[in-house]
C-alpha cells in the first residue's frame, strides 16, 4: 500500500527506503509491531555496510500509526552508543497520544473523513489491548487517573 510513496521518498530523496512490514493488530497488539519495526531498525542499522548505506544518512518515517512507530523507535534508539544515530524521524499524521481524545484537533475535526475521532480511538484500543470494550470510557477520557492527567496536563491540554 505504501510503495509508491516509498519510492517518491527514495528518489526525491536520494535514500534507499527499507520498509518494514509489522504485525497487524487486532491479531497482535501491543507491543508486536513495535518490536517488529525496532529488531528490523536495529538489525539495518548493524549491518549498514552490507547495503552499502552511510551510517550518517539514516532516517525513520512513519504515517499514522507507523508515525507512532518510528517516534518510539526513535526514542528507544536516542541513548544507544553501540548504533550509528538516526539522522532525523519523519513523522506523517502520526497518532502520538492517547490521554485526550477531546482536544481541539479531535473536536476540529471529528467528523473529517477518513479517521473520525472515535475511529482514531477505536483503533488506538484495538492496537494497544486488542479490544474495544471501554470505548466510550476513553472517548469521554475518564481512562486516565485525574493524578496523571494532572501530570502531563503541561503537554497534553486545550491550552
Amino acid at each position: 500500500s505504501h510503495e509508491r510513496i516509498c519510492q517518491y521518498i527514495a528518489k526525491e530523496s536520494g535514500s534507499m527506503v527499507v520498509s518494514v512490514g509489522y504485525r497487524l493488530a487486532p491479531e497482535h497488539k501491543y507491543p508486536a509491531a513495535y518490536e517488529d519495526c525496532l529488531n528490523a531498525t536495529q538489525h539495518f542499522l548493524q549491518h549498514l555496510e552490507h547495503y552499502g548505506v552511510d551510517p550518517a544518512r539514516v532516517i525513520v518515517c512513519g504515517d499514522s500509526a507507523g508515525g507512532n512507530l518510528a517516534a518510539a523507535v526513535s526514542q528507544t534508539l536516542a541513548g544507544r552508543s553501540d548504533l550509528p544515530r538516526l539522522r532525523a524521524q519523519i513523522l506523517i499524521y502520526p497518532g502520538l497520544q492517547a490521554l485526550d481524545f477531546n482536544l481541539p484537533s479531535y473536536q476540529q475535526n471529528r467528523g473529517v473523513p477518513l479517521l473520525f475521532r472515535e475511529r482514531a480511538a477505536f483503533y488506538a484500543l484495538l492496537y494497544v489491548q486488542g479490544d474495544t470494550s471501554n470505548l466510550e470510557e476513553v472517548l469521554e477520557g475518564s481512562h486516565i487517573p485525574p493524578d496523571l492527567r494532572l501530570k502531563y496536563r503541561k503537554w497534553v491540554s486545550p491550552d
